[in-house]
């Protein structure tokens, strides 16, 4: 479908309302071969989605495993974020299964503070279309955990020992802080009050953890780490968190091949083995490895599981440049015409500068959030092309309208002295006159979204945020470089790309 809407494109710039030579047909055809570039999407396979931290990305890749083995192609969008994006992603479509814990699922999804069955609530899931698998086997319950040198220097044995400790610094994941089942209730059922508390991510918490930066964070009861860093789990000595039996979330209409493969999984994973998982796949950074495991348990430490980095990167860079690709398009296409309309000034032109500026000043994680709910968006692909268009909207409408505005009075007089019709005076005139300014503009653009592409895999649309979201998980910073490097060298070649372009866009006469 994006070939043929790319022939449509191409052939369509051929029978544009302006000259060929002229600065506008050469931005348009520039951009329209940026967007033939972009790759070619496959057939719609099952997609996986998982949380960002490990246990979720292995048991993501152990379905993928199920699945691909029996002939079902599959896609695990790794490291999507927290609970309710995962939620909202399976109910819109953007995904069809992750995996998920009963305990998070009546108090986060479903909202009840009273104790369900798990027949109740698998019933109250079938109302919304979607279908849950028994337990995996293991229960992964939140937990309290602190340096064991450190809490036995305090006698710290259980939760309720902390409240003679308010000096204590709390370092906690930014989901569990939230949580209907997380720290605000905690804190009132264990009538705590600590007079320090952070927002951290989970993995990086271990590290504040080992060198003294927080006493305390929240823990999975699975957590490899727990027996890495010699951490002791504080006794949950009021029954307050309930149980996290780990299951699989599926849509109702996903195919009954695949559902059966998922309930195959039911029953065979226990803590014991969850946990092995979980450290193989931290002492290697290698999830599908890690998953191989559970199929192979006596699998040879030499043997290679997965992609292998060329093609993982190739994959990465690929989708990085369509994100980046197509969002420049439509800021470009866009933002021309309102940079124009902009440069008249008056009202119009201050609104059209004034909502660019506002969108610029919007963190760029919260600009996906807010498209995430919204209709025909959510968890996808576009939504990450809709907020780096966002984002590219600001330079591009600033530079086009400061350019024309400089053009020097005498030359706008002559242009009228010569007879030059309105539309003849801009394309002819005032654009080539300001093609150095909306160069750069869009040369801006082009930079600042394939430096924020990176975060659309916050939301499953992959990029080179891929392997920087999973080395902050794995607190491994050779993984972190595996997406920051090849990003910031595409940034610097996009800008090399378009110093090369300023001998084909720009007029002689304008040049530098």
């Amino acid at each position: 479908m994006k070939w043929l809407r790319c022939q449509f494109l191409c052939r369509g710039s051929r029978s544009l309302p302006w000259d060929a030579s002229s600065f506008p047909y050469r931005i348009a055809v520039v951009a329209t071969l940026a967007l033939c570039g972009a790759a070619v999407i496959d057939a719609q396979p099952v997609v996986i989605g998982s949380k960002k931290f490990t246990e979720s990305y292995v048991l993501g890749e152990i379905a993928k495993r199920s699945l691909s083995d029996a002939g079902i192609p599959t896609e695990h969008r790794q490291g999507m974020g927290g609970t309710i994006i995962l939620w909202e992603a399976l109910r819109g479509g953007q995904i069809d299964l992750y995996p998920e814990y009963t305990g998070t699922i009546a108090q986060e999804i479903l909202k009840r503070t009273d104790q369900l069955t798990f027949e109740q609530i698998a019933s109250e899931l079938g109302k919304v279309g979607v279908g849950m698998t028994e337990p995996l086997g293991f229960n992964n319950t939140y937990a309290l955990v602190m340096l064991r040198n450190r809490a036995q220097e305090l006698g710290l044995r259980t939760i309720s020992d902390l409240r003679n400790h308010p000096e204590l610094k709390f370092g906690l994941t930014h989901e569990f802080l939230d949580r209907q089942d997380g720290w605000r209730p905690l804190t009132q059922h264990y009538q705590l009050n600590p007079q320090s508390v952070i927002g951290i991510d989970h993995a990086l918490g271990y590290g504040a953890l080992a060198n003294g930066s927080v006493d305390v964070k929240d823990a999975y009861s699975t957590d490899a780490k727990i027996s890495e860093y010699d951490l002791v789990v504080l006794e949950d000595n009021q029954k307050f968190f309930p149980q996290y039996k780990a299951v699989f979330l599926y849509r109702l209409g996903l195919n009954d091949k695949a559902v059966a493969l998922l309930h195959g999984l039911e029953g065979k994973i226990d803590e014991a083995k969850m946990i092995r998982l979980n450290a193989e796949a931290e002492r290697t950074k290698n999830y599908t490895r890690a998953a191989s495991l559970y199929f192979e348990p006596n699998a040879a430490s030499t043997t290679t599981y997965g992609e292998t980095f060329p093609h993982k990167l190739a994959r990465w860079t690929g989708r990085h440049l369509e994100l980046a690709g197509f969002s420049l398009l439509l800021s470009v296409l866009v933002g021309i015409p309102l940079g124009i309309w902009a440069s008249r000034g008056g009202a119009v032109g201050h609104v059209i500068l004034g909502f660019a500026g506002v969108v610029q000043t919007i963190p760029s994680l919260a600009l996906l959030a807010l498209l995430v709910p919204l209709p025909f968006f959510g968890i996808s692909v576009r939504t990450a092309i809709t907020a780096l268009f966002l984002y590219g909207l600001l330079p591009i409408v600033r530079n086009t309208a400061t350019g024309l505005q400089d053009i020097p009075r005498a030359l706008r007089e002559s242009a009228i002295a010569l007879g030059l019709s309105p539309s003849a005076r801009l394309w002819q005139i005032h654009l080539p006159m300001a093609s150095r300014s909306i160069l750069g503009g869009i040369k801006t653009s082009a930079v600042i979204n394939v430096g924020t592409a990176t975060l659309a895999a916050l939301i499953g649309a992959g990029g080179l945020g891929e392997p920087i979201l999973s080395g902050l998980n794995l607190n491994d910073h050779a993984t972190i470089l595996q997406g920051a490097i090849p990003a910031a060298v595409l940034a610097l070649l996009v800008q090399s790309l378009f110093d090369l372009l300023d001998r084909v866009l720009i007029p002689k006469g304008l040049r530098l």
